[in-house]
C-alpha cells in the first residue's frame, strides 16, 4: 500500500494544521486508504492491526463532517475498554484542536455520571464510549441520536471477545436509519460478519494486509517508562551500557527536535533527521553519523528509511512505532552483517497493548528489563573509568608528570591521597563520573498504592512536595558552607529563545559542572548571568565558549570583563 501525504488527502486547513502540529509527516497505509472512502459517506469495513493509525483514519473524516453550530451528538464511537475510549478521545481532541467549536466526550464505566450528563447536555458532537455505558445513557435518555450521522465500531473483534455482542446489537438497533456505519476490526469472525450483514448497506472494504517480514536475530528488550521520565531513563541506559553509537526513533518531528536539544544540552553528541530538513542538510548529518562524529542520530521513521550504516550498537524506540512492520524496519538498522545488535523499546502506560501486538506480529520474545538505579549507573561508570585507567597504565601511553608528582610527595602527601584527589577532581563529589547521575523521584521513589501517581507529582503541587522541602533545606545548608563564587555571562538570552532550563542544561551537560555548585541564574533579553564557585568558572568558560547552543554560536566570558 502506497502511503500519501496528508495534503494529498485534500483535508481542511484546520485538520492539516493539527496534523502538522502533532508532527506527523505522512498518512499511514490505513489512513491513506480509508480517509478518502469515509469522506464520501458510505458504509466502510476497515481491516488493519491495532496500532496502525486507524484512530486518525476514522476520526479525521468524522471531525470534518461535524457541524459545530448544531449542539447535538453527530458521531458515536464504540470502544471495547475505557483505556481505549480515553485514548481515542485524546487523539480526537488533538485532531480537532483548530476546528472551532467541535467538542468530544468520552463516556465509560467507573467515571462520574454527573460529569457525563453535563457533557451530553452541552451537546458533545463526538461521543466516544464503551458499549455498556453508551447503552446506559441511551436507556436513560441522556444520549440522544436524532442528529447522528456516523456510528463507528473500533476493534469490533475485541468487543466480541469481551462479551459485548448483545450490547452492540442493542445500540445499533437504536441508530437512525439514515446514517453511516463504520466498523474497524483486525479479523472478521462469523458474529462480526453477521453484524455487517444486518446493520450496513453496501459497505466498502478497506483492508491493509500485514506483510510477513524477517525479524533480525538481535537482543530485544523493553522498559516500562513514565512519559515524564523518558529522557532520564534514556540517559541512564546509555551510561549504564556504555553506548556510543545508536539511532533513537521518535514518533514526530516535534519529538525529534526536542529530544535532540535535550541530549546535546546533556553533553551527548547527537543530531536529528526528519522530513522538514532539506536533502543537503540530511546528507550533511548522515556524513557526520557515518564518520562517527556523532554518537546518536535522532530520527523519524520517514527520514530513516533506506539508511545503510554499519556497526550500530543499539536502536532505541523512544516512541513506540505504529505497527509491527515499522518495528521490524527500525530494529533492522542494528545487528547487520552478523554483528551484534540490540533494540531497546520504551513503553508508557496504555501503550502496553501496542507492544503486545508488535510481539504477536514478530512472533518473538521482547524481554522486559528494570530501569537501572542511580547506584547501578555510577558503579558502571566507576568500573569503566577504572578499566580505562588500568589499560592506560599497561600500555604506558600517557605523558609523565614526575616533577609534579615528586613535588607533592616531598610535601608529605601519600600516593594514595594524591590518586584519590585526582580522581575526585576528575569526577566531582559524586564519584568518578563525567556527569553524575541525578535521582529522579518518579523513577527511584515510586509512590505506594499500586502504582498510583503521588499527589505531589500533579501539576501545581510541587511547592507542597516533600522533595521540594528537602531541596530547600539542602540549599540553606549549602549556603552556610559555600565556596567563594563568581559569575559568568552567556551572550544569549530570552530574545534568542533561551530559557533558564536551557542554561542549566548546557552547564550540566557540556561544562560538566555539578548541579549543587550552580547558584543563581539570571536570564535577560540578550544574555544570561550564572553564579558558580570560582574553581569552576574557568572550566565552564573553556567548555562553553564557541559551541553551538540552540542552533546559535555561544560566547561566554567572566562577568565584568567586557
Amino acid at each position: 500500500m502506497v502511503k500519501k501525504t496528508f495534503e494529498e488527502l485534500e483535508l481542511s486547513p484546520e485538520i492539516l494544521k493539527a496534523v502538522h502540529a502533532m508532527g506527523f509527516e505522512e498518512a499511514s497505509p490505513i489512513q491513506s486508504a480509508a480517509i478518502p472512502v469515509l469522506r464520501v459517506g458510505g458504509d466502510v469495513i476497515g481491516q488493519s492491526q491495532t496500532g496502525s493509525g486507524k484512530t486518525a483514519a476514522f476520526a479525521i473524516p468524522s471531525i470534518e463532517k461535524v457541524d459545530p453550530k448544531l449542539a447535538a451528538t453527530q458521531v458515536l464511537i464504540l470502544c471495547p475498554t475505557r483505556e481505549l475510549a480515553v485514548q481515542v478521545a485524546e487523539e480526537t481532541a488533538r485532531l480537532a484542536a483548530y476546528k472551532k467549536g467541535v467538542r468530544e466526550l468520552p463516556i465509560y464505566g467507573g467515571q462520574s455520571y454527573e460529569r457525563q450528563f453535563r457533557g451530553l447536555k452541552k451537546g458533545a458532537h463526538i461521543v466516544i464510549g464503551t458499549p455498556g455505558r453508551v447503552l446506559d445513557h441511551l436507556e436513560k435518555g441522556t444520549l440522544k441520536l436524532d442528529h447522528l450521522q456516523t456510528i463507528i465500531l473500533d476493534e469490533a473483534d475485541r468487543m466480541l471477545d469481551m462479551g459485548f455482542l448483545e450490547d452492540i446489537q442493542k445500540v445499533l438497533e437504536q441508530m437512525p436509519a439514515e446514517r453511516q456505519t463504520v466498523l474497524f476490526s483486525a479479523t472478521i469472525p462469523r458474529p462480526i460478519a453477521e453484524l455487517i450483514k444486518t446493520f450496513t448497506t453496501n459497505p466498502t472494504t478497506v483492508k491493509i494486509e500485514s506483510q510477513q517480514m524477517a525479524v533480525p536475530e538481535i537482543e530485544q528488550v523493553w522498559y516500562e517508562v513514565d512519559r515524564r521520565t523518558k529522557l532520564d531513563v534514556l540517559c541512564r541506559i546509555i551510561d549504564m551500557e556504555d553506548i556510543h553509537y545508536g539511532i533513537i526513533f521518535c514518533a514526530t518531528k516535534v519529538m525529534v527536535d526536542g529530544l535532540t536539544e535535550h541530549l546535546t544540552a546533556r553533553g551527548y553528541l547527537s543530531d536529528k533527521l526528519h522530513g522538514d530538513m532539506t536533502q543537503a542538510m540530511r546528507e550533511r548529518v548522515m556524513n557526520r553519523f557515518r564518520k562517527r562524529n556523532l554518537e546518536f542520530l535522532v530520527a523519524t521513521d520517514v527520514a530513516a528509511r533506506g539508511l545503510d550504516v554499519k556497526d550500530i550498537q543499539v536502536v532505541f524506540n523512544y516512541d513506540l512505532p505504529n505497527d509491527g512492520e515499522d518495528y521490524v524496519h527500525r530494529i533492522g538498522r542494528t545487528g547487520r552483517a552478523g554483528s551484534d545488535g540490540k533494540a531497546i523499546t520504551f513503553v508508557a502506560g496504555r501503550e502496553l497493548y501496542k507492544l503486545q501486538n508488535i510481539m504477536r506480529f514478530t512472533k518473538g520474545k521482547i524481554r522486559r528489563e528494570k530501569v537501572p538505579t542511580v547506584e547501578m549507573v555510577e558503579k558502571r561508570k566507576a568500573n569503566v573509568f577504572f578499566e580505562n585507567l588500568r589499560e592506560t597504565l599497561e600500555k604506558k601511553t600517557y605523558r609523565r608528570f614526575d616533577d609534579f608528582t615528586d613535588r607533592l610527595l616531598e610535601q608529605g602527601y601519600a600516593p594514595t591521597d594524591i590518586i584519590s584527589a585526582l580522581v575526585h577532581l576528575r569526577g566531582g563529589d559524586g564519584g568518578v563520573s563525567d556527569s553524575p547521575v541525578k535521582e529522579n523521584p518518579l523513577i527511584d521513589s515510586p509512590p505506594k498504592g499500586k502504582g498510583k501517581v503521588s499527589k505531589y507529582d500533579r501539576a501545581g503541587d510541587q511547592e507542597k512536595s516533600p522533595f521540594r522541602k528537602k531541596e530547600k533545606k539542602n540549599k540553606k545548608d549549602r549556603k552556610k558552607n559555600a565556596a567563594p563564587t563568581t559569575a559568568i555571562v552567556l551572550e544569549l538570552g530570552s530574545e534568542n529563545g533561551i530559557r533558564v532550563a536551557d542554561v542549566l542544561g548546557v552547564i550540566l551537560g557540556a561544562a560538566r559542572i555539578p548541579k549543587n555548585d550552580i547558584g543563581f541564574i539570571k536570564l535577560n533579553k540578550d544574555h544570561a548571568i550564572v553564579e558558580m564557585p570560582i574553581k569552576h568558572a574557568e572550566t565552564a568558560i573553556g567548555k562553553l565558549d564557541g559551541i553551538q547552543f540552540k542552533k546559535q554560536l555561544l560566547r561566554v566570558h567572566p562577568q565584568g570583563s567586557r
